[in-house]
């Protein structure tokens, strides 16, 4: 690391060009860190479905191309920049696509997990340096553009300090890469945006790796039914795992609705909904489905589509409440080292939400096994 601290680096990244292309293995050079930056080696990544949707999306201000995808990883700090205290050469660190700078005042709130200094943006680029830059270019010296601050399918990367978490060195790096976006978003939302209590009834509307990180969080907090609402008859085998105590297939509720099935599985709605695919039909189901006088629905998905959210306006009448979260009010220095401590005390269950595991020259493979619904986290071993 000291050879190559303050020079270009060049190595592998996997490059898409275009809307949907497979990925291209592409020799590139990552630029040293400038101030309050950290470059990372990464250890292992893995495929999130907002890669996958940022993939399939049509060029824009926000999907631009060429591109690096992956924001969930785990890696090593290769060399700092000017002004960077949190972390030194050598540190285990993971990557967040949400900025935790520590000192706006989002941040030393509470309430939220927002930072002022340094808003989300879906949109490539460094946060000092503004829209469209980038610390990547290929072999004939053009920009590569960046995903939500991250870029981990590189070999290394660049990122600002105020997206770098320090991690315990004792956590297994494929596991620690976990807690870098899905499993924290899940946990998170049952935890600290929903904060259910034990006794409490939860539905989760999707099941993929958030939804079922839901059901870990809600399953640690001890609530009394976990009711699992998918499509893929599967995924209640897979849910029983992390708690699920009730399978709920939309396909197979005849003449009922979802939120009629739950009301009768909960004595009148659940006390907790979230929504974990990311349909404004499936938010609105989600709302009808929870209990009257407290009842709380937690939307985690963005919507595909961009249709907006009709509710009833009734239903708020009657004590329920909505709550939109990103990263499931994740504060990231803070909260992902006490997950990780979590794991070690034997409490979180993560080695369950590894269902594949294969070399970074096979990154195309794991875009074919989540589009198809076959894994929830397929983790990439940079080397």
């Amino acid at each position: 690391m000291e050879k190559t601290a303050g020079k270009p680096i060049r190595c592998r990244a996997a490059v898409c060009r275009a809307t949907g292309e497979a990925l291209v293995m592409e020799e590139i050079e990552v630029a040293p860190p400038k101030a309050y930056e950290v470059r990372i080696k990464i250890l292992c990544t893995s495929l999130c479905h907002t890669d996958v949707t940022l993939w399939k999306m049509p060029s824009s201000p926000i999907s631009i191309f060429p591109r690096i995808f992956g924001h969930e990883a785990v890696g090593v700090v290769e060399s700092v920049g000017e002004n960077v205290t949190d972390v030194k050469e050598g540190e285990t660190v993971v990557p967040v696509f949400l900025a935790n700078c520590e000192d706006c005042r989002d941040c030393k709130s509470k309430k939220s997990n927002m930072c002022t200094s340094f808003p989300f943006s879906a949109a490539p680029g460094m946060p000092r340096d503004g829209p469209g830059t980038s610390r990547f270019t290929d072999s004939n010296g053009e920009i590569l553009h960046n995903c939500l601050g991250v870029s981990s399918f590189s070999e290394y990367t660049v990122m600002d300090i105020a997206y770098v978490v320090k991690i315990c060195p004792e956590i297994p790096v494929d596991k620690a890469c976990l807690l870098s976006c899905g499993v924290s978003t899940g946990v998170g939302a049952a935890w600290k945006v929903a904060d259910v209590e034990a006794g409490s009834t939860v539905a989760i509307f999707g099941l993929g790796a958030v939804g079922l990180a839901v059901a870990e969080g809600a399953r640690i907090r001890g609530v009394s039914k976990i009711i699992g609402v998918d499509l893929n008859p599967e995924k209640f085998d897979t849910g029983k795992k992390f708690g699920v105590t009730d399978f709920v297939n939309p396909k197979e509720c005849g003449d009922k609705s979802v939120s009629e099935v739950i009301k009768e599985i909960t004595d009148g709605g659940a006390d907790y909904c979230f929504e974990c695919v990311g349909l404004a039909s499936v938010m609105n189901d989600a709302f009808t489905s929870c209990r009257d006088g407290w009842g709380k629905t937690i939307v985690l998905g963005a919507e595909m589509h961009g249709a907006p959210l009709s509710i009833n306006t009734y239903e708020l009448l009657r004590g329920k409440s909505i709550e939109g979260s990103l990263f499931g009010g994740i504060k990231a220095k803070t909260d992902i080292p006490l997950l990780a401590q979590s794991y070690l005390n034997k409490e979180l269950q993560l080695d369950e939400f590894i269902t594949h595991e294969i070399n970074f020259e096979e990154i195309n493979t794991a875009f074919d096994l989540l589009s198809q619904g076959k894994s929830l986290r397929c983790i990439i071993w940079m080397d």
